[in-house]
């Protein structure tokens, strides 16, 4: 279903684009590097999942839930011509219907965080979500303790609708989470 979207330009030498399979390779080398950025914030991961059959099989998977409409996936990479990995954005949980919604979950590699990047790949993909995927909201989780991405999550407009406890098993532990949406539009669902 979600098939004709663009790539973005959201910084000087930074793009941001759909993910596809073939980006196993550049995805898996992105979180082996940013494996203890990442680890408080993400769940376990077993050693799989940094491999390039690892992340080739969760690829495959998104392409088939971005096929029928249920997830979109993009990366950031590095416009320099070695295209390395520097972030993820995912609206995933898509439901359409009355509720026209999707969860976004995001992350920048640690050498690339503070360059304003977040908050311009999170905006890039609210605006696709509303003109492209015509949802009507996005909600986002973050572990309480991250205020990083609550910063993120208030430049790009989201407001804070609840905390949820025990809400995800994130290094090691449930962790109490706080919920945010952002409203996209006020049209009616077709």
């Amino acid at each position: 279903m979600f098939t004709a979207f663009r790539s973005y330009v959201i910084a000087p030498g930074f793009l941001l684009r759909p993910a596809t399979p073939d980006d196993a390779d550049g995805l898996a080398v992105a979180y082996r590097r940013n494996r203890e950025h990442l680890r408080p914030w993400e769940p376990f991961r077993d050693e799989a999942f940094f491999t390039v059959d690892g992340q080739t099989d969760r690829l495959r998977n998104l392409a088939e839930l971005r096929r029928t409409g249920r997830a979109m996936p993009w990366l950031l990479v590095a416009d320099d011509g070695q295209g390395d990995v520097v972030g993820v954005v995912n609206l995933t949980n898509v439901v359409q219907g009355p509720l026209l919604s999707a969860t976004l979950g995001y992350w920048i590699a640690a050498a690339h965080t503070g360059k304003g990047l977040a908050p311009s790949a999170v905006t890039a993909v609210c605006r696709d979500a509303d003109e492209n995927l015509g949802l009507h909201r996005i909600e986002a989780g973050t572990v309480t303790s991250n205020t990083a991405s609550q910063r993120v999550l208030a430049k790009c407009g989201f407001e804070l609708i609840g905390k949820a406890p025990n809400y995800l098993h994130i290094h090691g532990a449930w962790r109490d989470h706080f919920l945010f949406q952002k409203i996209l539009n006020d049209r009616v669902p077709a």
